[in-house]
């Protein structure tokens, strides 16, 4: 399937961003990345996800969720990576980046978060839910989004190796506070990082199919 891949910048509340806009042949929705804590929008894990969805018509923004200065403040103190109010509002400036852009503005948007990214895009689902259809997230950490855990209405996927035990302890309960569906998918034998053997592919597969859902769901009846 042949894609337009553009460098952009996501402009959010005086930061400029940049991010990698990759929009396929009549494409059915977009998916948003906030990466994990302490990652890059150049994160290998996220671009082969967002490989699978380019196969599926889905278009991808992956954009750094930090600018280059508090990269480097970070990268000494981690002080920015945990702050899940900054993540997510940098995050809704990326869905409203989104909804103002001419090959992305029609379709509907699903975010997908990885470790703390995935407080951020519940976060951001909770506070755009005009504009957000789906979220998923990969070894992630939605306990961090807190009370915005209730605030949440649209379909959400956990996805959790079923050997990372701490983390999926903490993606249960945070399911059990969400107030939209949802499901939790443990992938056998994958660990945090999804370093095993075909278990980012399971990974990528479920994000997939919850995004496609979310794309049949909000397509135009014929």
């Amino acid at each position: 399937m042949r894609s337009q891949t553009a460098g952009v910048t996501v402009p959010a509340a005086g930061a400029a961003l940049a991010g990698d806009l990759v929009v396929p042949e009549d494409p059915r929705g977009v998916v948003a990345f906030a990466h994990g804590s302490g990652s890059s929008r150049r994160s290998p894990r996220n671009r082969a996800v967002a490989g699978a969805l380019h196969q599926a018509g889905l278009a991808t923004l992956l954009f750094d969720l930090l600018t280059e200065d508090e990269e480097r403040v970070d990268a000494v103190t981690a002080e920015h990576r945990f702050d899940i109010p900054l993540l997510g509002r940098r995050l809704v400036a990326a869905v409203d980046w989104l909804a103002g852009q001419p090959a992305t503005s029609r379709l509907p948007v699903g975010l997908f978060g990885a470790s703390t990214g995935a407080a951020a895009a519940l976060a951001a689902a909770a506070r755009r839910p005009d504009l957000v259809r789906a979220v998923v997230s990969r070894g992630g950490r939605p306990d961090l989004a807190g009370d915005d855990l209730e605030r949440v209405r649209v379909p959400v996927l956990l996805v959790v190796g079923g050997e990372d035990h701490e983390v999926l302890r903490l993606n249960d309960a945070a399911a059990a506070r969400l107030a939209g569906p949802h499901s939790v998918y443990v992938v056998p034998g994958a660990t945090h990082l999804f370093a095993e053997p075909g278990t980012l592919d399971q990974a990528a597969a479920a994000a997939r199919e919850w995004f496609t859902r979310m794309a049949a769901a909000s397509a135009p009846p014929p």
